[in-house]
């Protein structure tokens, strides 16, 4: 496996440790992270989005995502940017996200 495709599984797997305080699944399984770009010096950028753009765990859970990304040793800096296009709907959600949220 290349470095950075090693690299982008250990981002994936960090991002499943972030979760939304009032919801029980990680922000990936709930398809809030629409992507993440390592570039050749290992600078990370994530685009992701909330539940809803009101979110009162916006600023919580956007530095966590900063934070445990950037806790990973061969990562240089992380910038996470924040969208609401398109906007997040429950057919975002990952099977196992549904299946825990009940909508299976």
């Amino acid at each position: 496996m290349s470095e950075l495709l090693n690299l982008e599984v250990k981002i994936v797997n960090m991002l499943k440790t972030v979760y939304d305080p009032e919801i029980p699944v990680n922000v990936y399984d709930l398809g809030l992270i629409y992507e993440v770009e390592v570039d050749d010096d290992k600078n990370v950028t994530i685009t992701m989005t909330l539940t809803a753009p009101n979110c009162p765990a916006a600023d919580f859970i956007l530095e966590d995502v900063r934070y445990k990304v950037e806790s990973i040793r061969e990562v240089n800096n992380v910038i996470v940017n924040l969208t609401f296009e398109p906007q997040w709907n429950k057919d975002m959600l990952s099977e196992e996200a549904k299946l825990e949220l009940g909508f299976l």
